[in-house]
């Protein structure tokens, strides 16, 4: 069950302008459920994208990549489920060039224009067939009535899921220069998670006016502030995309750069959704019960900051003592000794364990009493918090703890 975090509703999802989505149920691994989804793209919209930075990138990513590069603009994408079509060679290229082909011959638009994406078992053959079946269904169901509505992007959250509990998808609207502009997002992940780019998959739409120049950069800066903060299980996907499309059709001015002033809203309200749909991630981690924020101050530059809180993040060690509640918060100045700093002076530590003053000056706290750390355990949501004294820079990472449960979901995930 998912820490503090509930299904979305249809009615609390807006529709972009320029995006249609079509949701159907083609048998790609499991029946009657949904796991082929399109979005079709208006012409003139802007989009931009990172991918994961695994050596063995999935055949739809490689695709993706290929396609972008060739500077078409982009007209639809399509998602199946249930398999990555990852590890399957020249066939599994093949494959995901097959599926974009077919989407682009029905939209009349470039095979270029196409994205495709994949997520699900690694390493077994993509059922194109089951995939080519589905898609006048899915195509069907973006062209109805609701193609564009709210409930079409909750539709779409659950045609993306693997081993989510929950389908993560998120709406903000802002003012920007006197238009009203919308702000919608879908991602899945919740197991094979420290992305080191983005989320599994994330889709973040507007409908603001936005320079094709800063798409690239702003997908970056999305993932940089939510995605490539969050870790489950220290796994990077062979299949990670994140996609932000700018449809243009709210009239504002052109966004042309994105630390101007007027544009902060919009900059604000884009990486609110990201950071919600990333923290939904972690929330819906495999087997899950509690989320925590592991924050480092007082490093000399924000990467070692970020070595530490992931080095603290990923410890299976620190990970189960949260699950039971266990204040063996030696654990976390383990984890701290090894993320990587070669001059770090382990005097210079602090450690506070939400309201808890645990460790001063590299030794445990005159005051701390384990009773005092045991209660801040307890909770669903809990701060870490580790002061290197090492400089003025500070980084925040987000994860969960390990239960008996991601051990079960892992072992029976084919099942």
């Amino acid at each position: 069950m998912a820490v503090n975090y509930s299904a979305p509703q249809a009615q609390d999802l807006f529709p972009v302008a320029g995006v249609r989505i079509g949701v159907a149920e083609a048998g790609i691994r499991k029946a009657n459920r949904k796991d082929l989804t399109v979005f079709l793209i208006d012409e003139g919209s802007t989009v931009g994208a990172v991918f994961t930075q695994n050596r063995y990138a999935a055949a739809p990513v490689q695709v993706c990549r290929e396609h972008l590069s060739a500077g078409q603009d982009v007209r639809a994408m399509v998602v199946n489920t249930g398999n990555a079509n990852a590890g399957t060679g020249e066939p599994g290229l093949s494959n995901a060039r097959k599926t974009a082909q077919a989407l682009a011959l029905a939209l009349n638009v470039r095979h270029e224009q196409v994205l495709p994406f994949s997520t699900g078992v690694i390493m077994e053959p993509l059922p194109l067939d089951r995939v080519l079946a589905g898609m006048p269904a899915a195509l069907a169901d973006a062209g109805s009535a609701d193609g564009a509505s709210g409930a079409q992007w909750l539709k779409a959250a659950e045609g993306i899921m693997t081993t989510d509990t929950l389908p993560k998808a998120v709406s903000r609207r802002v003012q920007v220069g006197g238009k009203t502009v919308t702000v919608s997002g879908i991602a899945k992940g919740a197991g094979m998670i420290r992305p080191n780019m983005a989320t599994m998959l994330g889709f973040v739409a507007t409908d603001a006016v936005i320079a094709p120049s800063l798409m690239n950069g702003l997908a970056r800066r999305l993932a940089d502030s939510s995605f490539n903060r969050v870790t489950v299980d220290g796994d990077t996907s062979t299949n990670d995309s994140f996609v932000v499309v700018a449809t243009g059709k709210a009239g504002n001015a052109v966004v042309s750069d994105l630390d101007d002033a007027e544009v902060q809203g919009l900059l604000s309200a884009l990486t609110e959704v990201a950071q919600f749909l990333a923290h939904a991630i972690v929330r819906d981690g495999e087997g899950a019960t509690k989320f925590i924020t592991v924050q480092v101050e007082g490093g000399k530059d924000r990467e070692e900051c970020l070595k530490v809180a992931y080095a603290v993040a990923h410890s299976p060690l620190v990970k189960t003592a949260f699950f039971a509640s266990d204040p063996n918060l030696g654990r976390i100045l383990a984890a701290v000794g090894y993320a990587g700093i070669a001059d770090l002076d382990a005097t210079k530590i602090e450690l506070h364990l939400g309201d808890v003053h645990v460790v001063r000056q590299g030794g445990r706290h005159p005051d701390y009493r384990e009773e005092d750390g045991q209660r801040v355990m307890k909770a669903a949501e809990i701060l870490v918090r580790i002061g290197l004294g090492r400089g003025g820079a500070a980084d925040t990472v987000w994860t969960c703890d390990f239960s008996h449960d991601y051990v079960t979901i892992n072992a029976d995930y084919r099942s």
